[in-house]
């Protein structure tokens, strides 16, 4: 019986020591539940991702160094950045092996690094020649690969690399060096359904090798970047063992026996693992839970790597605010969470009741400002300009007011302000520069309209008392209410018209053409400078707004 502890957990970019402590935490309490050897995820020591962190060459030796260093009391294999062989070449992305009983070694380098999507590893790292092996364990030696490395092997890479390290792998063993279980060190950001293909690539990954295949994912989020954990094993006939999501523990896996894998929690969730036979496929939960899940854990992680402690955000009654507001409040407690509510003259009755309904249902602060007096002597001062100008600057005045407002709140409380706009507002520039796009962070910035939907929804579910989403909030047309009567359809399709065409074109590249589809991408592209300025919003699609979506902004099309 072997028992690997895939060691799942939340490093913060930049800590070293805090991610050392962390991984010396979780190997004692691996190898005290019987663990044979543990694994963490890609890069741990530095955190993921490290970014141009790495072009300093004595960070680099500091993370090699300390990785080298760090206490376990069985074998452990722990992703680091290694500095380079000669000078003036980049560092490696890669593993060393540490252990009480023996000296510390580098037993792996990564061969295949990404640079597409939010991924630009070749800007930082040189690529090895080969996978990694270990032979601490007396009774299995084990295959050592990083991410990137494994997805080639299922063709999920834009485009086909020159080496596949899952093959080679194969290839060692049928020249004679025996394998029991291959390893990929994984920091994996986060999109919607992305465990499906986790569990092809371990599924195809065992299958090809004969030998079971484990991945440790990275759980948490780092900027934009989410990290959704479900670490996972497969086994040559097709079973799967998944850990839970969205949060931190460890998973023993016997790798003889698939059903006496367990999992120890490091926080207060109370999920468990789950063992899928073959043929069938991990259990995905409801698209608005698991949307949820994702960007509070962002919301909380940013403000926590932070520092940040409060959080204030515009109250408008609406869909956006309420289930930005609910975020907030589930990431740093409600007690930390101002709202303001900043009625005109073009607010409803209802919609300051459906704020009240918000905040009091959540237990947090909401403060009352009315605007009516600030515009008034705003539109006094520029009335010669308003008057002959166009006439958004009216309505673009009103959400500057609020932006002013929030920010000055956020300030005098040493509080950070959050955006609430969603995906698609901001595809068509549907916000305001300097108004409600004013803020640090933007948890519904990769949500379409629909998507937010789905999460209030979820919100409500797990409410132990009164919804915080209101039943007017949910039913009644979503409205900037910055013109009398005004609702968002008076300047876009309908949203369940318009989402499906902007996720066919960002996300897929599909153009179906139309005059309506050709306006939305005119709008689009038209809207670049907005989302240049845009605060960071949580990636939950496989394409967002951000380092995934680079377009230039001076151009022509």
């Amino acid at each position: 019986m072997t028992v690997i502890a895939l060691l799942q957990l939340d490093p913060t970019v930049g800590d070293l020591a805090g991610n050392v402590a962390l991984v010396e935490a979780a190997v004692a309490k691996a190898a005290e539940a019987g663990a044979d050897m543990a694994v963490t995820s890609e890069l741990v020591i530095s955190g993921y991702p490290p970014r141009d962190m790495l072009m300093d060459a004595k960070f680099v030796s500091e993370c090699e160094s300390m990785s080298m260093e760090v206490n376990s009391p069985i074998p452990l294999l722990i992703g680091t950045p290694l500095t380079a062989d000669k000078e003036r070449q980049k560092p490696f992305n890669g593993v060393v092996r540490v252990d009480h009983s023996r000296t510390s070694k580098i037993v792996g380098r990564k061969q295949l690094l990404p640079t597409y999507d939010v991924f630009d590893e070749g800007r930082y790292f040189q690529s090895d020649d080969g996978p990694g092996i270990d032979r601490s364990l007396q009774s299995a030696s084990v295959g050592i690969t990083i991410c990137e490395d494994a997805w080639q092997h299922i063709g999920e890479v834009p485009s086909d690399y020159a080496a596949d390290p899952i093959e080679q792998l194969a290839t060692w063993q049928h020249q004679g060096e025996p394998l029991a279980v291959s390893v990929n060190l994984s920091s994996s950001p986060y999109h919607l359904s992305k465990e499906g293909i986790r569990a092809k690539l371990v599924r195809k990954a065992a299958s090809t090798l004969g030998h079971p295949f484990l991945l440790c994912n990275q759980v948490g989020g780092n900027d934009d970047l989410l990290f959704d954990g479900r670490s996972i094993a497969g086994w040559p006939d097709g079973t799967i063992v998944q850990g839970p999501a969205w949060s931190t523990g460890i998973l023993l896996i016997d790798i003889d026996h698939p059903d006496a894998a367990s999992w120890i929690p490091l926080d207060s969730n109370t999920f468990k693992l789950e063992i899928v036979a073959p043929n069938e496929q991990p259990t995905h939960p409801p698209k608005g839970h698991d949307l949820l899940s994702a960007v509070t854990m962002g919301l909380a992680d940013y403000c926590q790597k932070s520092g940040i402690e409060k959080i204030v955000l515009g109250m408008s009654g609406g869909i956006d605010s309420a289930v930005c507001a609910a975020i907030a409040c589930d990431a740093v407690g409600p007690e930390n969470v101002l709202g303001l509510a900043m009625p005109s003259r073009h607010s409803s009755d209802h919609s300051i009741e459906d704020a009240k309904a918000t905040a009091e249902a959540l237990g947090m602060e909401l403060q009352t400002l009315p605007i009516n007096d600030i515009h008034s002597r705003v539109d006094e001062s520029l009335e010669h300009e308003l008057n002959s100008g166009h006439p958004v600057a009216k309505e673009n005045l009103q959400a500057r007011i609020r932006g002013t407002l929030v920010m000055g709140a956020a300030n005098a409380r040493g509080a950070m302000a959050i955006a609430t706009g969603n995906k698609s507002e901001l595809a068509m520039g549907y916000c305001t520069l300097y108004g409600d796009m004013n803020g640090g962070y933007a948890p519904l910035g990769d949500l379409y309209k629909t998507e937010v939907y789905e999460v209030a929804k979820a919100i409500n579910s797990r409410a132990t008392g009164s919804p915080p989403i209101t039943e007017s909030t949910m039913t009644k047309a979503p409205s900037a209410e910055l013109a009398p009567d005004q609702i968002d359809e008076d300047n876009l399709p309908a949203y369940t018209v318009l989402d499906p065409i902007l996720e066919d074109w960002i996300e897929r590249g599909i153009r179906n053409p139309s005059p309506l589809t050709e306006d939305i991408l005119s709008r689009l592209h038209a809207n670049e400078h907005k989302r240049w300025q845009l605060c960071p919003a949580p990636r939950v699609s496989n394409r967002a707004f951000g380092q995934g979506w680079r377009q230039p902004l001076a151009s022509r099309r």
